[in-house]
């Protein structure tokens, strides 16, 4: 997350599974947390942060996403309106 958010940072959206050590939520500054647009546990889980997955692993991310496709489109007509941070 950055430190000290502005106006300029528009709308702000935290796309995690977990909520960040240390930040209070009202520090955080944000509109929205969304839990519904990241990757599953099972792809998260097999990824592992090892660079050599990480094709295989955008293919499968993109591919749940895909699954998501209410709530991309919500944020897709937010981003209409306001500029958005994820």
């Amino acid at each position: 997350m950055c430190d000290n958010p502005t106006e300029e940072a528009g709308y702000r959206i935290l796309v995690d599974r977990f909520w960040p050590r240390g930040i209070s939520k009202k520090g955080a500054n944000l509109y929205e947390w969304d839990k519904k647009i990241v990757p599953s546990e099972k792809v998260r889980r097999w990824f592992n942060h090892k660079k050599e997955k990480f094709d295989e692993f955008s293919r499968r991310y993109e591919k749940e996403l895909l699954k998501a496709e209410n709530n991309l489109e919500r944020i897709f007509k937010i981003a209409k309106d306001k500029k958005i941070c994820l």
